[in-house]
């Protein structure tokens, strides 16, 4: 059989079991069929420290030139890994290095698969957690003082002005950080959300806390609703989709007694946590989507998960492993979908559905890593090679 040929995507590497895994699917689930052609970029820890990070900065620039890059997961280091790794630095986290760089925002759908009940009993449809992908802690700047002093918020305006208030008159050591976003990049956010919300015919619900950060919160709040009513309520009317905006420990309490099928916003980090919660939720950390989609048509996908310490370790005693691998095919899948959508290669996106029916397949057919096992009684748990090997057999 003949190799499907694709244009080039943006490949981007990453740490620990889940770099074992990439190097698995990409042997066992897409080189027998298709012809890969990527630009690599190694973003293992190890190289980004050698690197001084710039090749994070160069994998960023690769997705806005191609237009489309997949992303394995990758460790942002702690002082832990520091010193673990003998790093330079404490590199920032190469995600929030990408996502600034895109100006993008995170959709975040779960995978669904008939034999995995959601643990939350109401839930029968997927729910999408759009995420902003700019500022707030993940390029927040921080100090720690360590004797008594007056920290002050600052700003100097071009036009002269100048606001300064007191943030906290230490009387002992602290912490402080500043977090900061921008009107563009808010709107940016707004704009994707209402788009993704029409395309997938589905309500959008915006949540924060406006109540307590008055100029923060609000700020996006009012963001939202100001292109709402500009552009998009008349569409949302036509298509018997809502939006609307509640706080967020409202739409938690709400999100828990619904059935799903709605597109949940949140701010950067509150995006982070609710993806997670909802992924855990519906069965795994390793059974959800994760597509970075910026303002001028670039995407990015990738698994939502971390590297899986735990069993890279096991794995370097030679240890067999059932890691699921299911969340970093389908970010493969995503890619060369995408790819094959702007390239009009038809052949491209049917083999991607075909790979993403086959690890449905699997797993409806009772074949499944442990983390999935544990939940499906009666279902066989197998070693990443060997459910990698039944999903190539069921393409």
């Amino acid at each position: 059989m003949s190799l499907i040929k694709m244009n080039p995507i943006a490949e981007l590497d990453g740490d620990e079991m889940t770099r074992i895994l990439w190097a698995m699917i990409k042997d066992t689930l897409l080189a027998p069929y298709v012809e890969l052609n990527t630009e690599y970029y190694d973003l293992g820890l190890p190289n980004r420290d050698a690197t001084g990070d710039n090749v994070t900065h160069e994998a960023a620039a690769a997705i806005k030139r191609l237009g489309v890059g997949v992303k394995c997961a990758t460790i942002t280091p702690n002082q832990q890994r520091v010193e673990e790794y003998s790093l330079k630095e404490m590199w920032k986290s190469p995600n929030g290095t990408i996502r600034a760089a895109l100006d993008g925002t995170v959709f975040r759908t779960p995978i669904i698969v008939n034999n995995i009940k959601p643990y939350v009993r109401t839930w029968t449809r997927p729910i999408t957690i759009a995420r902003h992908a700019y500022g707030d802690i993940y390029k927040a700047t921080e100090y720690r003082p360590t004797c008594p002093g007056k920290a002050e918020l600052v700003f100097t305006g071009e036009d002269g002005s100048c606001f300064r208030e007191t943030v906290y008159d230490f009387e002992c050591g602290g912490v402080l950080q500043g977090n900061y976003n921008k009107d563009s990049s808010i709107a940016s956010f707004a704009e994707a959300c209402f788009r993704f919300a029409l395309d997938a015919k589905q309500d959008l619900w915006f949540s924060a806390k406006d109540t307590i950060s008055k100029k923060y919160d609000q700020t996006f709040k009012f963001i939202f609703q100001e292109i709402y009513d500009a552009k998009y309520k008349a569409e949302f009317e036509k298509a018997g989709i809502a939006y609307f905006y509640t706080l967020i420990d409202d739409a938690v309490a709400r999100v828990m007694r619904s059935e799903g099928g709605m597109i949940w916003a949140l701010k950067n980090y509150d995006g982070d946590v609710m993806s997670d919660m909802v992924s855990s939720a519906f069965g795994s950390l390793a059974m959800m989507t994760s597509v970075l989609v910026s303002p001028d048509g670039c995407f990015e996908y990738e698994a939502a998960h971390g590297t899986v310490t735990r069993h890279y370790y096991r794995h370097l005693k030679g240890e067999t492993t059932s890691t699921n691998p299911v969340a970093t095919i389908f970010a493969w899948t995503g890619a060369l979908k995408k790819r094959g959508e702007l390239d009009g290669n038809t052949a491209l996106v049917d083999f991607a559905k075909a790979l993403e029916s086959a690890c449905v397949k699997t797993i409806e057919g009772g074949v499944m890593t442990n983390d999935l096992a544990l939940m499906c009684p009666g279902a066989k748990s197998v070693s990443s090679e060997d459910f990698l090997l039944t999903v190539r057999s069921n393409i």
